[in-house]
């Protein structure tokens, strides 16, 4: 085999982060951040653009696009009354799986409830939110029966290839663009086991796992088969990664041996078909990963994130995670967001930068990035961020 010719000694952005996702040596430490929260920009940025939060602090930048297509064979069309947010792809319906919304009274939240009408049940779910965050109050699935009308109605959208590629080409250089692996209707997560716990609740899935373990696994071959069509027709999307994965598979919430039966078997088949369809695969873990290091590189992923810290409720010992693991995969996160954006000094917050990069940063193939979302922070902290990861050559 033929080494690989060197890299230049600067790299732009997109270059910068391609290395490390590749487990090279860029010419200096990767820094970004996770989705940027709305609640953030109109905070504390008077409602800026993303692209104007990642120019603003000089941070390696990343888009993150979604676009469906409806699979016209099987009677699918674009939601007429769907008005996608600025993350989110238009939603795909048909005359047997149609999406109506209905406000629900609450005197603390705005509350929705979302109706799924089929031929044979209608389903529902209802969602809460502030200006943070949206959360789950009443699950889709109420009955098992329920995981049939989803198997024999649910939509099952395609990505829209043109849409994907146009947004690379206006993107450029200037960073990733990101995608993810589709999840439920209205809420829900890339990884099979997770889009089930947001459907059903975490709590309930780990009882079935014992009280009803060939339910269970059948619920997660329809949502494996509902994502199989979208990760299948990636094939020539110009993402450079596609989001797998979410925090319900963390070992703070689940057990090796759930994560070894329920978990591993679909995302480990969703990221080979992603790498057929020629895509990287970043899988996410919002809280603990230290017992799973090796199982979630075991999965065939390029790269892991997010490496949060015990101070924030994760585990993650990231000098020993980079002995693990870090010649496998290419390593996403691991900064203290929580302590260091806020109500430190900003050589606090060089000293957390220092130590991320001491500790994951050897060699390549680390790309620092607070671990998941921040909705507050310190303005000149985050500059201190941003530039001291910038000052972490190689």
């Amino acid at each position: 085999m033929n080494p690989e010719p060197p890299l230049p000694s600067r790299l732009n952005s997109k270059e910068r982060m391609l290395a490390a996702l590749d487990r090279r040596k860029p010419d200096r430490l990767p820094v970004t951040t996770h989705h940027v929260m709305a609640h953030f920009l109109d905070k504390h940025l008077g409602g800026v653009s993303y692209d104007q939060f990642f120019e603003r602090f000089g941070l390696d930048a990343i888009r993150w696009f979604m676009a469906f297509q409806p699979d016209i064979s099987r009677g699918e069309y674009f939601d007429p009354t769907h008005a996608p947010g600025p993350l989110d792809a238009r939603r795909v319906v048909s005359d047997k799986w149609r999406i109506e919304t209905e406000s629900v009274p609450d005197d603390e939240y705005p509350t929705v409830r979302y109706r799924f009408v089929t031929p044979k049940k209608n389903l529902s779910t209802v969602l809460q939110s502030n200006e943070y965050t949206s959360w789950v109050t009443e699950r889709l699935v109420k009955e098992k029966t329920d995981i049939e009308v989803i198997a024999a109605y649910a939509t099952r959208p395609r990505c829209d290839v043109a849409a994907v590629n146009r947004e690379a080409d206006a993107f450029g250089n200037r960073g990733l663009v990101r995608g993810m692996i589709n999840f439920f209707d209205v809420y829900g997560q890339s990884g099979c086991w997770q889009d089930a716990a947001v459907l059903y609740g975490i709590e309930n899935l780990i009882l079935a796992t014992f009280d009803d373990p060939q339910w269970v696994h059948e619920f997660l071959k329809v949502l494996l088969e509902r994502k199989r069509g979208f990760v299948e027709s990636l094939q020539g999307a110009r993402y450079d990664v596609i989001e797998h994965g979410g925090g319900d598979a963390s070992s703070t919430v689940i057990s090796p041996g759930i994560f070894d039966e329920f978990v591993a078997p679909y995302d480990a088949t969703l990221t080979e078909l992603a790498h057929a369809a020629g895509q990287r695969v970043v899988y996410h873990t919002c809280g603990g990963m230290m017992p799973f290091l090796e199982r979630i590189a075991d999965l065939g992923v390029d790269a892991m994130e997010t490496f949060t810290p015990r101070g924030m409720g994760g585990d993650t010992n990231l000098k020993e995670a980079r002995r693990r693991i870090g010649e496998r995969v290419c390593m996403i996160g691991g900064f203290d967001q929580l302590h260091s954006f806020k109500d430190c000094t900003a050589e606090e917050t060089r000293r957390e930068v220092r130590r991320c990069f001491d500790e994951a940063g050897a060699g390549g193939g680390f790309i620092l990035s607070p671990s998941d979302h921040f909705f507050d922070a310190d303005l000149n902290l985050l500059e201190a961020f941003a530039d001291e990861a910038r000052r972490c050559v190689y």
